[in-house]
């Protein structure tokens, strides 16, 4: 019998840490929403501003022979075209360069360079490896002290939240050109992201690379490699 009583209270226990747990994840996401909603402007308000330092593209899939995917390409093209419009001066892709065999940063230079952007315009973050890195790396390494961010709405909000936490003042635009398909299981992943990086902007760790600091007022052409 107290067998059976100490079972049913160690469920009860397990169940209550669950569910608070769980609310304290909902009450996170909203956190991480809620405020980079505040943060997320219109294309033509960015380029009406024109008053930011660099475009931050965020890095996405590049299939192996070298396509970008949709969600890249998206990204790029309303990075490029706040860019046109005077936005900003300075393009900053940052991304996945872990190895030779993957190299997202550098077909997104180059695509923006097909587009017309000077190359000496174009910024890369090689060790661009997850949203905190990159927003951490451009405040810390690439000197921005106010910038545009470019992604997908859903991953934005992370995106500016970190940058508010951190002390980059940051607006996004979204690049939402298209329908993706997956999305449901990008949502749940980004849920569970928002909480990650909430804990990381509490404890503040640095990027896995910093080195020295490659200001945005020379030319993105150092950044080649």
């Amino acid at each position: 019998m107290k067998k059976k009583k100490v079972l049913k209270t160690v469920i009860i226990i397990i169940l209550a840490l669950a569910v608070i747990c769980s609310a304290a994840a909902v009450i996170i996401n909203a956190r991480v929403v809620s405020v980079g909603k505040k943060l997320t402007v219109t294309a033509d308000f960015a380029a009406e501003t024109g008053e930011f330092d660099c475009i931050i593209v965020l890095g996405c899939l590049v299939r192996p022979d070298g396509e970008l995917s949709d969600m890249l390409r998206d990204r790029l093209d309303t990075a490029v075209e706040l860019y046109k419009k005077g936005a900003a001066p300075k393009l900053l892709m940052s991304g996945d360069h872990g190895t030779k065999e993957y190299d997202e940063v550098n077909a997104m230079k180059n695509y923006a360079i097909e587009c017309g952007v000077p190359s000496e315009d174009v910024f890369m973050d090689h060790a661009g490896f997850s949203t905190y890195e990159t927003v951490c790396r451009a405040k810390e390494v690439f000197c921005a002290k106010k910038a545009l961010i470019v992604t997908q709405e859903y991953h934005l909000y992370r995106a500016l939240y970190i940058a508010e936490m951190i002390g980059l003042e940051a607006y996004g635009v979204p690049a939402d050109l298209h329908v993706y398909a997956g999305q449901t299981k990008r949502d749940l992943r980004e849920f569970l992201a928002r909480n990650k990086d909430f804990i990381m902007c509490i404890f503040k760790p640095a990027p896995k690379y910093l080195g020295d600091p490659i200001p945005l007022t020379g030319s993105g052409d150092v950044t080649e490699g």
